[in-house]
């Protein structure tokens, strides 16, 4: 049978005191309202449509490309009345889910349990246990199936102490959902229509409800400020973490690490202490990542290490290859195997060969690098000449002394050797010792300034 999900997700947010709309504040550098819609599609639903309201036009700018229904829901009028406007385009004859925008840890698989445990014709809600459920609507069940949602303030003394509350994520025939939808009042103080009341008129009609419990009340919390986005961001790194520790990656802290992307790691991997992993990273097997380092849409390679506080962006690395401490790959950094690249040394958009050493305060753009050459202290390849970048080719062998500037374009031959303190401009060929100094002068009659009286 289909499957159709209707995502709730027109509130305004006011508690989040923010200009961007509820739904597209970032958890894991991801909208709220990106989360769902990824659980959405995980479990395979035909139509997916997004209820919005406040900032509609910005929440739908922010997914242009999603195969996204929209329905406007104008007026604010109540849960129910915004299921309600998505249903003039729901297909007829199959299931209908809501879920909502600001509850984005709820997962596929608690998704699949309720679509698995609930007939075809019949309705389920999902429900969780709560320590302290004051406040929340009480389900109550007659032999195990629902029979009715009680409001805190309406329910007995005895009803008070059930703890199982409905989290207002719902799964019904569409059919009878849209026949229900239509028959809805808001005779209650806030004059709203509420989907909960589809629980009472679904046993009313001798529907059966199913109760669906979620496995933690953290997976159904939803979103309304900025502590509980915070709460949900330590939630869901958690659950990230604790799936990678059983893949067998090592973290020094558990709870010192974020997760922000797609992360595939081989075995033995080793992640310390505030790392920041953004993007799609992959890490090969034993990889190594020290403290403080932020890596987003790289490749790293077997056995590589990264030593403390660098930043490495869209780049990639061979097998065994050594960065930082306190070094930046930028996007379009290339590292072949064996590559050492140390201390304040940045990289971008250049490719670095086999075996090849830029250890101290240099920096490479534009740069093809051959296998086995050095680069010394303080090189820098002179790729902007204010309007254009150039390239700099170094062959195989080579070493460049400390100090060097290389004015590209230029080339420096195989096995060359370039003298500390050089401003090349033209090619340096193979084999040759090349340099480009002024001649050392000292001035005999030079005195060092004093300070005037």
């Amino acid at each position: 049978m289909s499957l159709s999900i209707v995502i709730l997700a027109a509130g305004q947010g006011k508690r989040m005191r923010s200009r961007l709309p509820k739904v597209l504040q970032p958890l894991a550098e991801k909208p709220l309202l990106g989360h769902v819609l990824d659980t959405a599609r995980a479990v395979g639903a035909g139509d997916i449509c997004v209820v919005y309201g406040h900032g509609g036009d910005e929440v739908q700018a922010r997914f242009p490309d999603e195969d996204i229904r929209w329905a406007l829901q104008a007026e604010q009028l109540g849960t129910g009345h915004a299921v309600l406007q998505a249903m003039p385009g729901t297909p007829a004859g199959g299931r209908t889910l809501v879920l909502f925008g600001d509850v984005p840890l709820l997962s596929a698989d608690t998704i699949e349990r309720l679509l698995d445990n609930t007939p075809d014709d019949e309705m389920a809600v999902l429900t969780v246990d709560l320590a302290d459920p004051t406040g929340y609507g009480r389900i109550i069940r007659e032999g195990g199936m629902v029979v009715r949602n009680v409001e805190h303030k309406d329910a007995s003394r005895e009803e008070l102490r059930v703890n199982e509350i409905n989290t207002g994520v719902m799964l019904c025939p569409t059919d009878l959902l849209k026949r229900w939808l239509d028959g809805l009042g808001n005779d209650n103080a806030q004059g709203e229509y509420y989907l909960t009341d589809v629980i009472a008129t679904a046993v009313e009609h001798g529907v059966t409800v199913h109760g669906i419990k979620a496995r933690s009340p953290e997976e159904v919390a939803g979103i309304n400020d900025k502590q509980q986005l915070a709460e949900a961001e330590r939630a869901l790194q958690q659950l990230r973490v604790e799936a990678l520790m059983r893949r067998g990656v090592g973290f020094a802290d558990p709870a010192r690490v974020d997760i922000r992307g797609e992360l595939d790691c081989g075995s033995d991997v080793f992640i310390d202490v505030n790392a920041v992993l953004e993007g799609k990273v992959t890490l090969g097997d034993g990889v190594s990542v020290g403290p403080n380092n932020l890596i987003r849409d790289a490749v790293l390679g077997a056995d590589t290490v990264v030593h403390s506080n660098c930043h490495i962006e869209g780049a990639e690395t061979g097998e065994n290859c050594e960065i930082g401490p306190f070094a930046r790959l930028r996007p379009g950094a290339r590292l072949a195997p064996n590559v050492k690249v140390g201390n304040f040394v940045e990289i971008k958009k250049s490719n670095v060969g086999d075996g090849s050493k830029v250890n101290h305060l240099t920096y490479i753009g534009d740069a093809e690098i051959g296998a086995g050459v050095n680069v010394g202290a303080g090189t820098i390849t002179c790729n902007y000449d204010g309007v254009n970048k150039h390239k700099t080719v170094i062959g195989d062998g080579a070493f460049i002394g400390s100090g060097v500037e290389l004015v590209a374009p230029v080339e420096v031959g195989r096995n060359a050797t370039i003298g500390a303190g050089s401003t090349l401009t033209r090619p340096a060929p193979d084999d040759r010792l090349t340099l480009e100094r002024a001649k050392q002068f000292t001035h005999k009659s030079w005195k060092r300034p004093e300070k005037k009286k």
